[in-house]
């Protein structure tokens, strides 16, 4: 996938959590520090119905641009959701797990970007 796909892919996903009203939404760009992917989004939802409600939406949003999953773990307890979409990586938390994972502060080597850098 070309870094152009996975920049539309990040910016579907971000536009799709935000439709549902996610918590602060941070994209990390890991492209320079890892070969896992080239985006994290990390958002987080006030309880298990919303936190799923927003990743129910970034599936069908990615879905509808013909990018597939190749991975989905945690939806049935929705505390953690991982959407593995090979160049991109979205993790949906409620906000306790959120705080305790701290994934932000174990992938602060990459550079936070904003919706608008998804943009050009």
């Amino acid at each position: 996938m070309t870094q152009k796909q996975s920049k539309e892919m990040a910016r579907l996903a971000y536009q799709a959590m935000e439709d549902k009203k996610a918590r602060d939404i941070r994209i990390i760009d890991i492209s320079e520090i890892s070969v896992l992917a080239d985006y994290f989004l990390i958002a987080s939802g006030s309880n298990k119905n919303q936190v799923q409600a927003m990743v129910d939406n970034v599936q069908e949003e990615l879905h509808k641009a013909g990018f597939v999953p190749k991975q989905v773990e945690g939806y049935n307890s929705a505390n953690w959701i991982l959407l593995d979409y090979g160049d991109i990586i979205i993790h949906v938390f409620d906000e306790e797990n959120r705080l305790f994972y701290d994934l932000e502060r174990i992938w602060r080597d990459g550079s936070v970007i904003t919706a608008e850098d998804l943009e050009a």
